[in-house]
């Protein structure tokens, strides 16, 4: 027993990592309990990659309520910390597997090593592979996504985190895959005047699938719809790059590089909008970056921008591709993927909007790309 004693002999996180050093251990089994946050502290190991072998863990004390002792160990719940619920779900949302039942753990176990065995078996097999992918593996009653078996991610892992997964390789943080969600949802519509609402519209007005019409609406996502997202993360770490080699303030950065781009003749990606003076999108963004503790250079290199314009008497607010762009590029995720996350939130939008069109309008018509009225529901709350 490791853990959960008024007198510790291993904590378990410092036992996880032993047994992650360890050459012969293949899987580590852990028997935890309320009190303390040892569990949690493994799991955070897990999201950092410190323990990267299969853990399979038991919870004890799910009965036990806040303020009662547990077990031999005197374990107290207080506070809300320590809880079983918090602990299973720290475990599970880290990639750990965790049984309800104590006797549950020796089909766990069998289970998990089978699957490792059979991966390498499978790394054998995959020598007389022609080429190889990184992404995911698909093999008779299994699919394992970036090696997480998709049965597993469903239900338990939420869209923004499946695609931080596939794009990155790796499951987010709790409250970066709800950052992640927010960014999805940010782009996933904005009415039926954006270029790519119009393509997919016409297109289907002539009678085409919907697949060719939303084809249509991404091939109109490029450089100036869609793709400031990518071309803003990229100047705002020349900025924040610029601060560094030449030992300068971020805003000094900021003020030369705007100037630069002025006197070519460009423009800085990422800030501005046609409609929107203060997009409430951009702010709901990074307010919840902070929340997630995101606020690397990018963001910073982001406000010292907005000041830029604003000392210049020319006052010039980040946009939502701007504020995407410099979250994701602090979140660490490649550039050249962040069009590409436009592209996968914008796509029911443009789903939408074709099946409107196929079955409320005419064929054949000519449509006004501003001349249109709302006739959808009226102003709601959010349940």
């Amino acid at each position: 027993h490791i853990g959960g004693d008024a007198v510790l002999g291993i904590r378990i996180p410092d036992a996880a990592l032993m047994f992650e050093a360890d050459p012969l251990t293949e899987a580590i089994v852990i028997f935890g309990e309320i009190g303390s946050s040892q569990e949690e502290e493994l799991a955070q190991l897990i999201r950092d990659r410190k323990v990267t072998k299969p853990v399979i863990a038991y919870i004890g004390g799910k009965a036990a309520r806040e303020g009662t002792r547990f077990s031999h160990a005197g374990a107290i719940i207080e506070g809300g910390r320590g809880t079983h619920a918090g602990k299973v779900k720290a475990l599970r949302e880290a990639g750990a597997t965790v049984v309800d039942a104590f006797g549950e753990l020796p089909n766990a176990v069998v289970e998990i090593l089978k699957r490792m065995k059979g991966q390498a078996l499978m790394n054998e097999t995959d020598k007389n592979a022609v080429w190889n992918t990184a992404v995911t593996r698909v093999e008779p009653n299994r699919v394992a996504v970036r090696g997480y078996d998709i049965a597993d991610l469903m239900g338990r892992v939420s869209f923004g985190a499946a695609v931080h997964l596939i794009l990155t390789g790796e499951l987010p943080a709790p409250r970066v895959a709800r950052l992640m969600d927010a960014v999805l949802v940010a782009s996933i519509d904005h009415g039926a005047t954006p270029p790519s609402a119009l393509a997919a519209r016409t297109v289907a007005s002539t009678g085409a699938s919907l697949s060719a019409s939303v084809a249509a609406g991404i091939m109109s996502i490029n450089r100036h719809h869609g793709g400031a997202i990518e071309d803003c993360a990229r100047q705002l770490k020349k900025i924040a790059d610029r601060a560094t080699s030449e030992s300068i303030s971020m805003d000094e950065a900021a003020t030369r590089t705007v100037a630069a781009m002025r006197e070519a003749g460009g423009r800085m990606p990422g800030f501005g909008h046609r409609l929107h003076t203060k997009d409430q999108r951009t702010a709901r963004l990074f307010e919840l970056a902070r929340e997630a503790g995101v606020d690397g250079p990018h963001m910073k290199a982001a406000r010292a921008v907005e000041k830029s314009f604003a000392d210049a008497k020319k006052p010039l607010p980040i946009n939502v591709d701007g504020a995407i762009g410099a979250i994701l590029a602090d979140l660490g995720m490649n550039p050249a993927a962040f069009n590409g996350i436009f592209m996968i939130a914008r796509t029911p939008g443009l789903v939408a909007h074709v099946i409107e069109e196929q079955t409320r309008e005419k064929p054949m018509r000519r449509i006004d790309p501003v001349n249109h009225g709302y006739d959808g529901p009226a102003p709601r709350n959010v349940p």
